[in-house]
């Protein structure tokens, strides 16, 4: 059961074209609004976590990541700042 309401507004000639792909699907307003909504937020998330690379910009990537680092004085600086809760004092 649904137990979360979700308000927004929209021009009518929005809610127009949602009412009619939402009848062209045999679905009402509120349920073809949120699974266009979910599949978008999906493809959002995804987008943050999820790449694709050919089988060359993969070998290249690895290579890039097994690499081994480089002098990074700023990050050793960040490393080397005690934390203000730290009770060592050395």
């Amino acid at each position: 059961m649904r137990d979360a309401s979700i308000n927004l507004r929209a021009l009518p000639e929005q809610r127009d074209l949602i009412d009619h792909a939402a009848h062209l699907l045999g679905k009402n307003r509120s349920d073809f609004m949120l699974e266009a909504a979910c599949e978008r937020a999906k493809t959002v998330v995804l987008d943050q976590v999820f790449f694709s690379l050919d089988d060359d910009k993969f070998r290249q990537f690895t290579a890039q990541l097994d690499a081994p680092q480089g002098s990074n004085s700023g990050l050793e600086r960040l490393l080397a700042v005690k934390a203000p809760w730290s009770t060592d004092k050395a």
